[in-house]
Formats: structure tokens, C-alpha cells, sequence
């Protein structure tokens, strides 16, 4: 594993697990939590579920770090436009996984130049992308100008 040195700690508390809610401490992000209705619970309006958040940051991150690899190779990439979804369902080995489809969109950008940026975020430079690494399938959806 590799070690870090943090630059920044965001910490956030959770109560009543995923029928609860969770904040963090600096009180930015805080969500009313509730089990979807397709997992069996209640699925009550208004609320979150911790594959939302997930999703939100893993977007937000990647996009961040292709932006990043973009002004690397000297092209603009700061528009891209993330979507992340995140599935969790049983796992074949017992209790539950997730799986992760990532689109990427940039008319601006061809292609090639595209798909490359996001290969190198991907395996270079996204935390999300390291930590999901072997544990979570992450697949693409790359959508440049053609």
C-alpha cells in the first residue's frame, strides 16, 4: 500500500448507518440517509444513499484529474463533463460490491485525445481510481468529438 503525506482531511460522521444521516464536520456536506426501495427498504424522498455520495465525489475527482492530465499535455480539458454511476448489488463471494460506469464527455476535444486523457486520469492520477483499483469494476463510456 501506498503511503501518502495529506495535504487535506475531510472527515465526516455518520449515525443510524444507512437509515440515518452524515455530515461533515465542517457541516458543507450533510445528507439524510434512507435504504432505496429496490434494496428492500424504505426508499423515503428527499433522501441520499452513501452510493450518491460516492458517485458525486468519484465524479468530481476524476473530472479534476483529467483537467489536470489536460493542462499537462497543454489541451483544455477543463470542460469534461463526468457522470458517474455506482451499482451495489450481492457479491458472488458473499455480502455486497459495487460497480462503477464512468462517461466522460468533451465535444471540444477529438476523440483519440480524449480516450488518452482519461486512460492516464484514470491510471495515473484520480485517488478514487486507485483505491477502486482491483476491488471495484470501473468501466468507460469516453464521448469526444468525432
Amino acid at each position: 500500500m501506498d503511503k501518502i503525506k495529506p495535504l487535506f482531511t475531510a472527515t465526516a460522521t455518520a449515525t443510524g448507518g444507512r437509515n440515518g444521516r452524515t455530515e461533515a464536520s465542517d457541516g458543507l456536506v450533510a445528507a439524510n440517509l434512507s435504504v432505496p426501495k429496490e434494496m428492500g427498504g424504505p426508499g423515503k424522498p428527499g433522501t441520499s444513499t452513501p452510493e450518491h455520495l460516492f458517485a458525486a465525489g468519484y465524479a468530481a475527482c476524476y473530472g479534476g484529474a483529467i483537467d489536470f492530465v489536460g493542462k499537462q499535455h497543454k489541451k483544455d480539458a477543463s470542460k469534461a463533463k463526468v457522470t458517474c454511476a455506482v451499482s451495489i448489488g450481492p457479491r458472488e463471494g458473499g455480502g455486497f460490491g459495487l460497480a462503477v460506469k464512468m462517461r466522460v464527455e468533451d465535444a471540444s476535444l477529438p476523440q483519440a485525445e480524449l480516450e488518452a486523457l482519461a486512460k492516464e486520469a484514470h491510471e495515473k492520477i484520480c485517488p478514487y481510481s486507485h483505491a477502486t483499483r482491483g476491488n471495484v469494476d470501473v468501466q468507460f463510456e469516453i464521448a469526444g468529438a468525432r
